[in-house]
């Protein structure tokens, strides 16, 4: 009955979404900028592309970017190597988007956000001139109110309620008390109680028992049209089919047509190669994730057998990294899987398997892994990874090589997005994944040869 509930409430806002939104036609499509969160890149955005373009918005008018240093600042007010400030992360959307304008010649944008990313649209919007050139703003899982409004507890981070930058951009606009800027359209789409970012208690910023003085409805904001989605996590949100039909409604007025990518025969995949970080101040604190280019790198992309993750033959691709750290474009096959390996100094081998892809894609961004310390004694190294959600014990239907309880994930809560296997042998074989009817199969390698295999989820 409480499932039902909250279906019947997502049936009605989006119901109210297609009767109250203004929105352009087919024909005239405004271009999207689809802005990442905390320690993200444009990849995340890959399935929303996919259902995007299925639905018939041109390609050419979807934008990913990919902010170079996308972890917050401990303390917004103080630099830190490595990290971005809200000012440094609203200058940079701001350089986006002026470029966006003047590529297609709009005269405004649509922007849709995850996470951190809504408050980086939130402030562009409200202090660096967004208000004249957007029209619509989605936002997914947008820590609105913070994650934590706690007195004493880092206030001068940007997830704190109690920040002044959270205080500045919550304040109200009009006499109406609404937290959005008034002359843009926004919809925020969150959780109905499973969003890790969302929580009353504590227990994913590490003080479990701690109320954190934010409710589930802290992504809502007065003013805007806010949806609430049924057991959704933090990442599905944005992610997710359901949030795209929420986006979809709100920016068009009416249902998409599919909310699943529809298949292309021939399709072309391109993306990024990027790398691991350190404080030079401190390189002993460990890696940070960036979205700098990593050049030098080698990649070598091969056809695998999807039941065992058994190459096909010789690399269908190889390539070094140049400086701008772009790879492909790769004419690839659209019902084959592929395993993407990675090699570069200081960091392992890393193979990543992939489920085939139904449509092309320009943001396939791949990274690879160091071996710590804590797994030299493994002899190969597995991770089962989801890049666009989490993995939920109650919720899900998950295996990984044979079992139903993967190790690292809690027996409750979606709080944990990759899993990570240690075998006891080093001779070659099948480790299969599987989640919510979707299975990526590859191989396992030698980690004395400095080598780890990543089974990467597509959904």
């Amino acid at each position: 009955m409480h499932t039902r509930r909250h279906l019947i409430a997502f049936s009605l806002a989006t119901s109210m979404l297609a009767a109250c939104t203004t929105a352009p036609t087919s024909a005239e499509r405004p271009p999207i900028v689809f802005m990442h969160g905390n320690g993200d890149s444009a990849a995340l955005w890959q399935t929303t592309l996919w259902r995007f373009e299925s639905n018939g918005w041109p390609r050419d008018r979807l934008f990913t970017v990919d902010q170079p240093f996308p972890l917050a600042r401990d303390d917004d007010a103080v630099a830190q190597p490595g990290r971005s400030s809200t000012a440094e992360s609203m200058a940079f959307l701001k350089a986006e988007v002026e470029r966006v304008l003047k590529i297609t010649g709009a005269g405004k944008v649509v922007l849709i956000g995850n996470s951190r990313g809504g408050n980086t649209i939130r402030n562009y919007v409200q202090n660096g001139g967004g208000d004249s050139v957007v029209s619509h703003v989605v936002l997914g899982g947008n820590p609105a109110h913070g994650i934590w409004a706690v007195k004493g507890l880092r206030e001068g981070n940007e997830f704190s309620g109690l920040s002044p930058f959270m205080q500045r951009l919550n304040a109200p606009k009009n006499a109406a008390g609404d937290e959005v800027t008034p002359s843009v359209k926004w919809l925020t789409v969150r959780s109905d109680a499973n969003d890790k970012y969302a929580q009353p208690d504590g227990v994913w910023i590490g003080a479990k028992g701690t109320p954190t003085n934010i409710g589930f409805d802290g992504p809502a904001l007065k003013g805007a049209t806010n949806v609430a989605l049924p057991r959704v996590d933090h990442r599905e949100t944005s992610f997710s089919p359901a949030a795209f039909d929420a986006g979809w409604r709100f920016l068009t007025g009416e249902a998409p047509r599919t909310q699943q990518p529809v298949a292309e025969s021939a399709i072309t995949l391109s993306g990024k190669v990027t790398g691991l970080g350190l404080d030079p101040l401190n390189p002993a604190s460990g890696a940070f994730v960036n979205n700098l280019p990593l050049p030098g790198a080698r990649l070598a992309v091969f056809a695998v057998d999807a039941a065992t993750g058994a190459r096909r033959g010789q690399a269908a691709w190889e390539q070094t990294i140049a400086q701008d750290g772009r790879w492909g474009p790769f004419n690839a096959q659209s019902a084959t899987a592929y395993e993407f390996v990675l090699s570069a100094p200081g960091y392992a081998t890393t193979h990543i398997y992939r489920s085939p892809f139904p449509r092309s894609s320009h943001v396939v961004q791949l990274r690879p892994e160091r071996i710590t310390e804590a797994d030299h004694d493994a002899k190969a190294l597995v991770i089962f990874t989801r890049p666009r959600g989490y993995f939920d014990a109650q919720r899900d239907t998950m295996r990984f090589d044979g079992q139903a309880t993967l190790p690292g994930v809690p027996p409750q809560g979606a709080g944990v997005s990759s899993a990570k296997i240690k075998l006891a042998s080093d001779a070659p074989r099948a480790v299969a994944a599987e989640f919510n009817g979707e299975r990526v199969v590859g191989q396992s390698w030698p980690a004395a040869q400095n080598d780890v295999s990543m089974l990467e989820l597509t959904y």
